[in-house]
C-alpha cells in the first residue's frame, strides 16, 4: 500500500524574489520502508520532508499520504495525522534541558487524547525502546549526544505513530554515537514496523536504509535499493 505518493511536485519559495527548491518529483513510498532521502546542503530534501510531514505545503503537482490528497485533508485532520500518524527526531534534539528525561517523552502526551492513567505505561514502554531506562530520572542536560537523541526519538514514538521522519538525527554527534542512533531507527523499522523516512547528506548514514532517493539540485537524482545495507547489531528490544 502506498503511505505516500508524489506526482510533479514543485516548491517554489516567493519573496522579493522566486526561490525554486523541488522541480517535477515522482516517486512513492510503502507503508513499512525504510527510505533515505539523501543529497548535499540545499539540495531540498528538508523542504521535501516539511512537505510529507504537513509542516509545509507546496507549489504545484500532487501529494497524497494514506491514499488521500493532501488539499482533502481539513486543518483539524491535518493536525490530527502530524499527532498521531508521525513523530518527528531533528537534528537539534529539540528537548527540555532542565527537565528529566521521562519528563520530555511525555511532553506529547500532554497534547493528545490518550487517558493519564495510560502515560507512564507507555513513558516507560518507550524509554526502553530506545535502551534509556538507567536514564529516565536524569536531568537531559547531563546526557550525551546520543543519548539526547535517543530521547528525542523516544518522544517521536510516544504516541505510536506510523511513520518517524528523521532529519540529519546523526548530524551534531560524533561516529560512535550516530552508529547507535541509526541502529535504533533500523530496529524500530525491522522490529517494530516503523516506516522510517531519513534526511541526510552522509552516504554512510543512509546506508542504514533499504532505499536511497538522492537529490540534487531538487531533482531526484536516483531511486535505488541499497545492495549492501549497514545492518544494526543484536537487538535489545524486549
Amino acid at each position: 500500500m502506498k503511505l505516500f505518493d508524489v506526482k510533479n511536485l514543485t516548491k517554489t519559495y516567493h519573496g522579493e524574489v522566486e526561490t525554486p527548491v523541488l522541480h517535477d518529483l515522482n516517486f512513492s513510498i510503502e507503508r513499512g520502508e525504510f527510505v533515505a532521502i539523501m543529497g548535499p546542503s540545499g539540495s531540498g530534501k528538508s523542504t521535501l520532508l516539511h512537505i510529507l510531514g504537513f509542516l509545509d505545503n507546496y507549489t504545484s503537482g500532487e501529494y497524497k499520504f494514506n491514499e488521500k490528497k493532501y488539499q482533502d485533508y481539513t486543518e483539524d485532520e491535518t493536525a490530527g495525522v502530524r499527532n498521531k500518524e508521525m513523530g518527528f527526531v531533528f537534528q537539534q534534539f529539540n528537548l527540555l534541558s532542565r527537565q528529566t528525561v521521562y519528563d520530555n517523552v511525555k511532553l506529547p502526551l500532554m497534547y493528545s487524547n490518550i487517558k493519564e492513567k495510560d502515560w507512564d505505561a507507555r513513558i516507560k514502554k518507550v524509554i526502553e525502546i530506545v535502551g534509556l531506562s538507567h536514564r529516565s530520572d536524569y536531568i537531559t542536560s547531563k546526557l550525551s549526544g546520543g543519548e539526547k537523541q535517543r530521547v528525542a526519538i523516544a518522544r517521536a514514538l510516544i504516541n505510536e505513530p506510523n511513520v518517524i521522519f528523521a532529519d540529519e538525527p546523526t548530524g551534531n554527534l560524533d561516529s560512535k554515537s550516530g552508529q547507535v542512533v541509526m541502529e535504533t531507527l533500523q530496529r524500530l523499522h525491522r522490529e517494530l514496523g516503523h516506516t522510517i523516512i531519513l534526511i541526510t547528506h552522509e552516504t554512510f548514514t543512509a546506508e542504514h536504509a533499504d532505499r536511497i532517493i538522492h537529490i540534487k539540485d531538487g531533482r531526484i537524482f536516483s531511486d535505488k535499493v541499497v545492495s549492501e545495507r549497514r545492518d544494526a547489531k543484536e537487538s535489545f528490544f524486549k
